[in-house]
């Protein structure tokens, strides 16, 4: 008598990912913190008791309290609601921003690990020439060629974080290409750009959306910056970069106008890179033993 034994099937990489990064505890923190502001900028119109943009002369600067939770500023308009909704611009200016990038650098550095050559060449020498400029400072000058508005604002500082998308992905096409399954696939004839979409491509996902999670971290406080300077977000349109613009004017009589959009700066920057530390754990194996 013969007895069948039925196999498990395998999980999928994706479920074994999400296993392992939902044991990272610091990654689960950031990703808590980060849900947690991506459901206020959703949901401010629902959960911010007042207009961002309305102003009552009757209640300029005062503290916080239960009217007003975390004060109100200059113009008597509610902190919290500006703090909630300035979210809104923060989170947008990373995540875009962040979109321009990687449509800029990841195809930049997949062409120039994959081609080699001159290409690679050209391509690096132009990346090596971007970044000799401080990031704040070409993110700057970008957004006042191309005027002061919250769009353009994310397209400087896509433009600016594109070298370090094309730097990862061209370390990882690299360290790719040394793959035995890439050589296998050239010795069965497989044409060099199916090699590059079909088998490149899928293995430079992990260290790119690693990427991906940093820099949103990094374009957050580049748009605090931008607005901070009158580059950004335009009032009355609330931004944390311009709220802390207004409110180095009062430091010392209302220090909450600083405090709160600051804390905002910090706690999702710190979930951000919390998240990202945890995806690095995780997806990289030579990290995880």
């Amino acid at each position: 008598m013969s007895a069948t034994v039925a196999l498990a099937p395998a999980a999928s990489p994706f479920r074994v990912g999400l296993r392992r990064f939902r044991r990272h505890r610091t990654g689960m923190l950031g990703f808590l913190v980060v849900a947690a502001f991506i459901v206020m900028a959703l949901a401010a119109p629902v959960l911010a008791p007042y207009s961002p943009i309305a102003t009552s002369w009757s209640a300029i600067r005062q503290a916080p309290s239960l009217a007003h939770w975390m004060g109100t500023d200059e113009l008597g308009r509610d902190e919290l609601s500006r703090v909630m909704w300035g979210a809104r611009a923060s989170l947008a200016a990373g995540v875009v921003s962040v979109f321009i990038a990687g449509v800029i650098g990841v195809p930049a550095g997949l062409i120039a690990g994959f081609a080699g050559g001159w290409v690679d060449g050209v391509l690096s020498r132009i990346v090596d020439a971007m970044l000799a400029i401080p990031f704040l400072i070409l993110a700057i000058a970008l957004a006042a060629f191309l005027g002061p508005n919250l769009r353009n604002a994310m397209i400087a500082i896509g433009i600016s974080t594109a070298p370090v998308f094309m730097r990862v992905a061209r370390a990882a096409t690299l360290d790719a290409m040394t793959l035995d399954f890439i050589e296998a696939a050239r010795a069965v004839g497989n044409p060099p750009w199916r090699i590059a979409v079909r088998h490149i491509a899928p293995n430079i996902t992990a260290p790119v959306l690693v990427q991906v999670t940093l820099s949103i971290a990094t374009a957050i406080i580049a748009e605090a910056s931008l607005s901070f300077l009158g580059l950004g977000e335009q009032p009355p349109q609330p931004s944390w970069g311009s709220m802390l613009n207004a409110a180095q004017q009062f430091l010392t009589q209302a220090p909450w106008l600083a405090i709160f959009p600051g804390l905002a700066i910090f706690l999702v920057v710190l979930g951000f890179n919390l998240m990202g530390d945890g995806l690095r754990d995780v997806l990289d194996t030579r990290r995880r033993g």
